[in-house]
């Protein structure tokens, strides 16, 4: 799961255009994270393998949040994806989506507190 934030600002002031672009970085690092730990408390934890599977990265410069304003949340247990999307003889157990889901709604505040 990749997420992208982007904005055009249409601001005189160099200040100005520094500061929206720290905080929408810090927004968004803190949303990644709570998208993270929301999907490792909701993976199946049947071994704990996939559980301790999952990372984050927010770019720029990762292997996979390779932008200025990516974030990924990931799992590196070679199987994350089948958990998520099931497979024909495994039924879904969705856990990166409801994380998603329940943290996604967040990021416009979490950018706001750092422009305070």
């Amino acid at each position: 799961m990749k997420l992208t934030t982007d904005f055009k600002l249409n601001l005189k002031t160099k200040e100005v255009q520094d500061k929206v672009s720290k905080a929408t970085k810090q927004g968004l690092k803190d949303s990644v994270v709570d998208i993270s730990n929301e999907a490792i408390k909701c993976s199946p934890k049947l071994t704990g393998n996939n559980m301790r599977s999952i990372k984050y990265e927010v770019g720029p410069g990762g292997e996979v949040a390779k932008g200025d304003l990516e974030g990924a949340v990931f799992s590196t247990s070679g199987y994350g994806g089948f958990l998520e999307t099931g497979t024909v003889k495994m039924g879904a157990r969705p856990y990166f989506k409801p994380a998603l889901d329940m943290n996604i709604k967040n990021l416009p505040n979490n950018i706001k507190a750092y422009l305070g």
